[in-house]
């Protein structure tokens, strides 16, 4: 599976940005997805995950901000940010892995190059 991340940008707090991921090469309405991001010198984090069937878990510190959603039909997953703060600036990576109904999502190894999202005055 390939998939293509974009949407990244400056923006300033408070601001919105909505961050899409193209994924190929793979049946993509039976692939859960995830957004993660690393910010400089931090390790890589999980912020949100859809599953095939549209159930979506999101990090506690984006929740209410955040939204995840899918377009199985052009097989894409977007991820819409609003209320931005500066502690989102990171470089957000999307995967295609696997969600449990435990709540628990394990990575694929397949990860893309991902889009910078800075959030500064």
């Amino acid at each position: 599976v390939q998939l293509q991340a974009s949407g990244g940008g400056l923006v300033r707090p408070g601001g919105s940005l909505r961050l899409s991921c193209a994924v190929s090469g793979s049946t993509f309405s039976i692939r859960d997805i995830a957004w993660y991001r690393q910010a400089p010198g931090e390790q890589r984090e999980l912020v949100a995950v859809i599953s095939s069937g549209g159930t979506t878990s999101y990090k506690d510190s984006v929740k209410g901000r955040f939204t995840i959603s899918r377009d199985n039909a052009k097989n894409t997953v977007h991820l819409q940010m609003n209320s931005l703060k500066l502690e989102d600036t990171a470089v957000y990576y999307c995967n295609a892995g696997k969600y449990y109904s435990n709540d628990y999502y394990f990575p694929s190894n397949s990860w893309g190059q991902g889009t910078l999202v800075t959030v500064s005055s």
